[in-house]
């Protein structure tokens, strides 16, 4: 077998094991999450994982990292119509991306990892690399607006940090409370006090 045919496999196998990850997160959720677990979903031993990742903070970190490549993919947009149409969508993306109910089991797993990053430190340093990748593409769309004379002139960098701090905490509602209305109202609150105010009139 050829270096290349070993490192391909190598990938087909990675990816498995990150499809496994998710299934078993999705049915047991973190706090009963174990590497026997994601072993039966991948239909193969604990030590075929462990030959990758020798820990389960290691395999999820990698899941992150994993669903940050799949996340940002489709937050880029590019064939949308110029940076306000991509705005709009990759704040919709971001807040109304948990509708299924395996969207859901998901995104309440992730919010438990997330809840382990103060005292987890692959968690953390993943966690920040996601967050710094999201928060820089909506400062490039923010900043090609301003350029493109479509947004007024602002702190864009201070105005991402904004987005995602109230996208993050209407997330959270969203899977805490009882009341299913919080991401629409979020949406809307993020329009009227925020992006509004970066729009510019037509003609000046």
């Amino acid at each position: 077998m050829s270096g290349a045919e070993r490192t391909e496999r190598a990938s087909d196998t990675r990816a498995a094991i990150m499809d496994a990850t998710y299934r078993a997160l999705c049915e047991h959720g973190y706090a009963d999450l174990t590497m026997q677990a994601i072993a039966e979903e991948f239909e193969k031993s604990k030590a075929a994982i462990h030959y990758h990742y020798d820990t389960k903070d290691e395999l999820l970190a990698a899941f992150l990292e994993y669903l940050l490549d799949r996340f940002a993919d489709r937050l880029r947009f590019e064939d949308e119509p110029g940076p306000e149409a991509r705005l709009d969508a990759i704040l919709d993306v971001l807040l109304f991306d948990i509708d299924a109910d395996a969207d859901r089991e998901l995104h309440t797993a992730l919010l438990e990892i997330r809840a382990q990053a103060p005292h987890r430190a692959p968690f953390r340093e993943q966690l920040t690399e996601n967050h710094t990748l999201i928060e820089d593409l909506l400062v490039d769309v923010l900043e090609e607006g301003i350029e493109g004379g479509v947004f007024e002139n602002h702190e864009s960098r201070e105005t991402a940090r904004l987005v995602l701090a109230t996208m993050l905490g209407g997330r959270v509602y969203d899977l805490t409370l009882e009341d299913r209305d919080v991401a629409a109202d979020v949406r809307d609150v993020l329009e009227s006090a925020v992006i509004e105010e970066l729009r510019r009139p037509e003609g000046e």
